[in-house]
């Protein structure tokens, strides 16, 4: 009997290392394709590849830019971008740290970075979603940051620029 039980208990546990390496191996590749449809974004646009760039985002997504008054549809950020692109380079973005999440049915990952721009540190942020078997870009959010050394110059310069937006979103 004790033979039963400790063969059982080793089938359970080699099953529940197996599933936890295979998760692994999933989330590790999945990972990779996530990391270069976003290499891809910042590839598409310092080359100023308008139709590649906006083939990683889907059809329903928005992308929130560092002005408050940045948050646009596909059709309107290609409208906003198009000018940017047509110059013949867009931005030149480079990822330094990046972050990868996935939710639990694993169809859609969330990502956090650190960029390196012409701004200085930027952060980018937003979420993918999996589309068929293509990682396609839902929200993507670009901030800025902020040393907090420096915090309140910056709220200082701003406030002036931002009072008048604050009373019509408070209306």
């Amino acid at each position: 009997m004790k033979k039963k039980m400790f063969f059982l208990l080793a089938v359970i546990l080699a099953t529940f290392s197996i599933n936890a390496q295979q998760k692994g191996d999933y989330e590790n590749a999945e990972k990779k394709k996530i990391s270069q449809v976003l290499d891809d974004l910042n590839t598409f646009a310092a080359n100023a590849d308008f139709k590649k760039y906006f083939e990683l985002f889907a059809e329903e997504s928005n992308f929130i830019g560092t002005d408050a008054t940045e948050i646009w549809n596909k059709k309107e950020f290609m409208d906003y971008a198009k000018p940017h692109f047509d110059k013949g380079k867009a931005w030149n973005f480079k990822s330094l740290k990046r972050n990868i999440t996935f939710s639990k049915d694993r169809k859609y990952a969330w990502f956090d970075e650190l960029l390196e721009t012409q701004m200085k540190l930027c952060r980018g942020s937003g979420v993918l979603e999996k589309i068929g078997n293509h990682w396609k870009i839902r929200q993507y959010v670009l901030s800025m940051t902020i040393p907090n050394e420096v915090s309140s110059e910056v709220i200082k310069t701003k406030s002036a620029i931002e009072e008048d937006y604050l009373k019509k979103l408070k209306q």
